[in-house]
Parts: C-alpha cells; sequence; structure tokens
C-alpha cells in the first residue's frame, strides 16, 4: 500500500491542488484511496467535504501533526498533504510513512532558493525513498523549466512533469472535483501532463 506525500516548506506552491488531484486519478481508476491533510487549515479536508458523492469516493485519513491512524482494511494508496513549514519531527514523522515523496516547485529562483535546504536534505537522507519534482504552473518549453530540471538534477532527483497554470484546477477544486471528474475535452492538455507522473507512481 504505496504512501505518498506531498511536500515543500514553501507556501503556495500547489501541494493541495496536487494532493488533491492525484487522489482523484487514483480513484477514478478504481483505487481505495485516503486522503489525509497536516496543515492547520485544513484544505484538503475542506476540499473533501465538497466532494459530490456521485463522484469516486475519498476517504480522509484521520491523521493528525502528533499521530497517524492505522489505515482500514481494502486501502490501497494513501496521500498526504502537507503544511507550509513544516520542519522538525512533523517533517520526520511524514517522511518516516512516505514510501514516495512528491515536491511541487515552481520554476522561478526565488522558489528554488526557499526550497533548496529542504531539497538537499532530502537528497542527503533518502535511502529507500523515492523523490520526484512537479513543476508547476509551467510551461515546459521555457528556459525557467530547462533552470529547473538542471538544478533539481545535480541533486539526483528527476523532474517527473510540469503542470501549466490554468483555471482548471481552480474552478474544479471549488466543486470538489478533479480533472479525473470533468468532461474529457475540457481538460486532455492537462492530464497529459500527468502522465509521466503516474508512470512513476506506477498506478
Amino acid at each position: 500500500m504505496p504512501v505518498i506525500v506531498i511536500a515543500n516548506p514553501k507556501g503556495g506552491v500547489g501541494k493541495s491542488t496536487l494532493a488533491t488531484n492525484l487522489a482523484g486519478c487514483l480513484a477514478r481508476k478504481g483505487h481505495k484511496v485516503m486522503l489525509g491533510d497536516l496543515d492547520s487549515q485544513q484544505s484538503s479536508r475542506a476540499w473533501l467535504a465538497l466532494r459530490p458523492a456521485g463522484l469516486p469516493a475519498i476517504a480522509p485519513w484521520d491523521i493528525g501533526p502528533d499521530r497517524v491512524a492505522r489505515p482500514p482494511r481494502g486501502v490501497t494508496h494513501l496521500v498526504l498533504d502537507t503544511p507550509a513549514g513544516m520542519a522538525g519531527p512533523q517533517l520526520e514523522r511524514a517522511l518516516r510513512v512516505a514510501d514516495r515523496l512528491l515536491v511541487p516547485l515552481q520554476p522561478s529562483m526565488f522558489d528554488i532558493l526557499a526550497t533548496e535546504a529542504f531539497l538537499q536534505r532530502l537528497a542527503s537522507r533518502r535511502g529507500s525513498l523515492q523523490v520526484g519534482i512537479i513543476g508547476m504552473r509551467v510551461n515546459p518549453r521555457t528556459r525557467a523549466a530547462d533552470q529547473l530540471a538542471h538544478y533539481v538534477g545535480q541533486l539526483g532527483m528527476p523532474v517527473l512533469g510540469y503542470l501549466r497554470e490554468t483555471q482548471n484546477y481552480v474552478q474544479l477544486a471549488a466543486l470538489g472535483a478533479t480533472l479525473w471528474d470533468a468532461a474529457p475535452a475540457r481538460v486532455e492538455r492537462d492530464i497529459a501532463q500527468w502522465q509521466p507522473l503516474l508512470d512513476w507512481i506506477d498506478c
């Protein structure tokens, strides 16, 4: 049962967007998915409360800053959203349960510098933990995308893909939905950008 943790100590990089859409994709594929949220704002938990009953089910994972409840039998995938500024014991607890760690990262130098110490820490201690970078709100055909790939490549981490900036994420989130719950013609371009990430997760 893979546990996929979404983490970046910098705020506003798209962690909840990544976590909710990944959970929605896994649910659409027929997996039994639980979504946890360590952020005090509980954005992912609030999103779950908006999710219509007719969409593929995603259960809340009962998890808190100081405890992790065991998931019930039958769950196949766990996705964990984390807060900005996560460090110390809270970060260590999240990393201990993770099989895969996804780091959403925007390609600006300010974002890279704000995340640099976190990425270097991951590079020095990964062990069996698989770490992948997701370029958020970025055109893959730009110099900024090349610079991002070059930087994380020096740390031995792959850039799994680039997700463009689009109102699809914003509008669907307001409905408790994901790209995989929308009309295919509307989100075809966006879903194609997710494929390398999904291949890496092997789902």
